[in-house]
């Protein structure tokens, strides 16, 4: 059962895995939207827009509804949206990780570049 579990979240980590599916993950955490508002939404082509949707589909990210001629899309389950926003707080704690250390070796830099002048 661990097993199984791990690989469906391998999946659906996989389908969040490229910028337009994540881009669509956003854009739906808000309201479900047809496939034609996320395309005018995100600049997207037709073709390419529906292989993304179908990925998120094919994972469970998404599900869809026919209402006439328009097919709209919601997020299966808003955790789906709550991983993004855990992601965005990591990848922030990582920015600013890397400030920090690009601050430390400036200032090396800097003691560094005090210490070869007063040897001159």
């Amino acid at each position: 059962m661990a097993d199984t579990l791990r690989k469906l979240k391998a999946e659906i980590l996989q389908a969040l895995g490229h910028p337009t599916r994540i881009a669509i993950v956003e854009e739906l955490q808000r309201a479900e939207l047809s496939a034609g508002q996320l395309i005018e939404r995100l600049k997207l082509e037709q073709a390419n827009a529906s292989q993304h949707l179908a990925v998120l589909r094919n994972r469970q990210v998404v599900v869809r509804r026919k209402e006439g001629n328009q097919v709209f899309y919601s997020l299966r389950h808003p955790a789906f949206a709550e991983v993004l926003v855990l992601l965005r707080h990591a990848c922030l704690g990582i920015l600013n990780d890397s400030r920090e250390l690009l601050r430390e070796i400036r200032a090396e830099e800097v003691r560094q570049s005090g210490t070869r002048k007063a040897r001159r």
